[in-house]
């Protein structure tokens, strides 16, 4: 770790927010002559690249100055006015909550970037995609660094359109209709929420979210708790996405283009989550306390859902789509992520927080995959690519099918994995919650989670051996494929490398997050 000075830190991460949307606005101009390279499509491409570059590596400074002997604390902060007749102020800081997240969303859009540069998707012009990409990652970043209740929800409502032009312009087949029910489902959960922010705003006099953490609900009635949790939460289970309110996310996951399904399994799906421990946790938790046992109930119903949906879309004859499946796969996973929030205690939030970034690795890393399975095959469909004696990966392109097996295993939640802990780490949480909560229905909540994770390992399993094994069809003349090129494995090899780094070494996560988690469950005083 390296010592920064605090003021350099704010300018960090300040300008870790504010890059990508500069970086969008001067993707939209022409290139300068000498910077268009082959073409200026080429140019604009690589503008992206360097941007997120960039980014990725203020935050990796970011993190490598952060004070980790007090991961609970606020740091790089910067608060100024904004709106003061709203009193509405531009309030960012990160902590051990906020800081993994930053890191994962600097890296996914970077890779993104990177992979887009050699392989953009069909469609409109790159200018627009470089230029959304950019705004969706300044959206997404703001979401895990502002403090103040509005601009959390501006950043929130931000990332919905950049993703909803992904999926509508360079997504696949039912791309419209995937980007309109993806639009209309989140848009009508954030009007919900924005009454709940408001409600909890007017009522406590503040929208500064480290003063309400640090009130703990105490300025806050019951009853007013109770309806801001109920409004505000269905905003973020709508985001996370929570059973049954989860119906948009396979077909915006199945339409949309590979840099779209990553970056949307693997940074928007945690913006919801986040707000749950942000926001609601220390903020109302009288009223989260009456909702939990619901919130937990749900959770498990949607890792069941979940598995079993992939049990059934994974079976031979089902015509079931790989990205289809991997998109139900992320409502169990999510609902790991839930249920340890749902526990209320230091556990099971330093589970769903692990979780989530295993999530965010993992399933970025098996959306990388499946669309490079698809651009050498042409399809996804699990019973066309197990045609025969099957697609047989393992023979045909074996670092590919490696890495589907790899990406598959530590999906499962295989111990030494990053996937292994969240889950655990969450079960565990709900074994003993927390005061107020009853242990019995827990404990069912954590035996029906650990049934669902027996599924889990099923239909994973099941997508290996279709997909990876069997001899390889030499009368199709397809015998080969081309197997992992080096621009793929220079996207690819960060994400395999930190899901076992997080697996083998999870108190690096945890020693941020732990703390972190410890004084916003006490509610700002220990």
């Amino acid at each position: 770790m390296i010592d920064i000075n605090e003021s350099v830190m704010q300018v960090l991460l300040a300008l870790i927010v504010v890059i990508p949307l500069l970086g969008a606005a001067t993707a939209l101009l022409p290139a300068p002559p000498g910077l268009k390279g082959k073409s200026p499509e080429q140019a604009v491409l690589r503008h992206g690249v360097v941007v997120t570059g960039v980014v990725l590596a203020a935050a990796i400074v970011l993190a490598l100055g952060f004070d980790h002997g007090h991961p609970s604390r606020m740091q790089a902060t910067t608060d100024i006015s904004w709106i003061p007749a709203l009193n509405v102020r531009i309030h960012l800081g990160v902590d051990g909550i906020s800081l993994p997240l930053l890191v994962l969303t600097a890296l996914l859009t970077f890779l993104c970037a990177l992979y887009s540069y050699f392989k953009p998707p069909a469609g409109p012009s790159p200018k627009a995609l470089v230029a959304l990409l950019l705004l969706l990652e300044s959206g997404t970043l703001a979401t895990f660094a502002v403090l103040d209740l509005l601009l959390f929800f501006l950043a929130f409502e931000t990332v919905l359109v950049p993703m909803y032009f992904l999926i509508a312009r360079w997504g696949g087949a039912g791309r419209q209709a995937a980007a309109w029910k993806f639009i209309l489902y989140t848009l009508l959960g954030s009007v919900v929420m924005l009454l709940g922010l408001l409600l909890i705003g007017i009522k406590s006099g503040t929208f500064d979210i480290v003063a309400l953490a640090t009130d703990n609900g105490r300025s806050l009635s019951t009853s007013v708790q109770v309806t801001a949790v109920l409004a505000i939460g269905i905003g973020l289970a709508v985001k996370t996405p929570m059973w049954p309110l989860h119906s948009w996310l396979p077909g915006a996951h199945t339409a949309a283009p590979t840099v779209g399904s990553v970056m949307l399994a693997g940074v928007m799906l945690k913006m919801g989550t986040y707000g749950f421990v942000r926001i609601l946790l220390p903020v109302a938790p009288h009223g989260f306390r009456t909702f939990a046992p619901y919130l937990a109930a749900l959770a498990v119903a949607g890792i069941i859902y979940g598995s079993l949906a992939c049990l059934a879309l994974v079976r031979q004859g089902a015509r079931g789509d790989l990205k289809r499946l991997i998109a139900y796969s992320s409502v169990g996973h999510m609902g790991f992520v839930l249920l340890g929030i749902a526990t209320m205690t230091p556990t099971g939030v330093n589970g769903a927080l692990f979780a989530n970034i295993a999530h965010g690795l993992i399933t970025g890393l098996l959306f990388f995959l499946v669309g490079a399975l698809k651009d050498r095959t042409g399809t996804t469909d699990l019973d066309t690519l197990a045609e025969g004696s099957g697609a047989a990966l393992y023979g045909r392109a074996p670092r590919l099918g490696g890495l589907l097996a790899f990406g598959a295993v530590a999906s499962l939640g295989l111990p030494g994995l990053a996937g292994f802990w969240g889950e655990m780490l969450a079960m565990f949480g709900a074994f003993d919650p927390a005061a107020g909560l009853s242990r019995p229905a827990y404990l069912v909540f954590m035996a029906v989670a650990g049934f669902g994770t027996l599924l889990t390992a099923a239909y994973m399993l099941l997508v290996v051996r279709r997909v990876c094994m069997g001899a390889v069809p030499q009368d199709t003349g397809v015998a080969h494929l081309a197997d992992v090129r080096a621009y793929e494995f220079a996207a690819w090899t960060p994400l395999v490398a930190l899901t076992v780094v997080a697996g083998l070494w999870p108190k690096a996560l945890l020693g941020l997050t732990d703390p972190a988690v410890q004084l916003l469950l006490a509610g700002g005083t220990r």
